[in-house]
């Protein structure tokens, strides 16, 4: 898919929204609930789950976030809270037009809502500004290469290559990388679980990208 957001489950679009869907549905979640709760556009998330329209990563976060799970649940089915050893051509990656790449490093387990990614940012990409998450989330950032732009709530913090940082995950949080050279940072979010995602709202605005 060159014109939009690319992935390597193997999953097509189509397939993609027919899980949002039926995500959506599982928590009794209007259509125009979900537009609602992501700030995404009505018309958008039909679009997305008819599989007729590519998701950027930042509108996939939007409605895993308002369905209180994560891009990792939409992507891939739940595996045995074992062992599992995910070789690079087991993960899931994400790749998004505006420059940038979420792979994703854990595995889907049954009733945990808990992803750790690894996030490339190639020069001068903005990644946006991602919606909060349930209270009680979690999130914790470490920059392996390069210089990130981490913003919560509107607070700007510039991590270097071997920083980390930490922030509720109940906060507007968006990612930058201003410098002429790749920025490559791992980030860790455990999400609380939401009994009632009907009742989840976000801060953010609306996005119809």
């Amino acid at each position: 898919m060159s014109d939009g957001t690319t992935l390597t489950s193997g999953l097509s679009m189509s397939e993609l929204g027919a899980r949002i869907r039926g995500e959506r549905r599982a928590r009794g979640v209007s259509l125009e609930r979900l537009a609602e709760l992501s700030g995404v556009s009505r018309s958008m998330v039909s679009e997305v789950e008819r599989g007729a329209k590519t998701p950027s990563v930042l509108v996939l976060d939007r409605l895993a976030t308002a369905l209180g799970t994560s891009i990792a649940r939409l992507l891939d089915e739940p595996v045995r809270p074992d062992v599992v050893v995910l070789a690079s051509d087991r993960q899931q990656v994400v790749r998004d037009p505006a420059g940038w790449e979420r792979r994703i490093l854990s595995p889907v387990l049954p009733d945990i809502e808990f992803e750790f990614m690894r996030t490339t940012l190639e020069p001068g990409v903005d990644a946006g500004e991602f919606s909060p998450h349930a209270p009680g989330s979690h999130e914790y950032v470490a920059v392996e290469q390069g210089c990130l732009r981490l913003v919560v709530d509107g607070v700007t913090h510039r991590l270097e290559a071997g920083d980390a940082a930490y922030f509720p995950g109940t906060r507007r949080h968006a990612f930058a990388n201003d410098s002429t050279g790749v920025c490559v940072y791992y980030l860790a979010m455990a999400l609380a679980p939401a009994a009632d995602p009907t009742r989840h709202h976000t801060s953010g605005g609306k996005h119809s990208a």
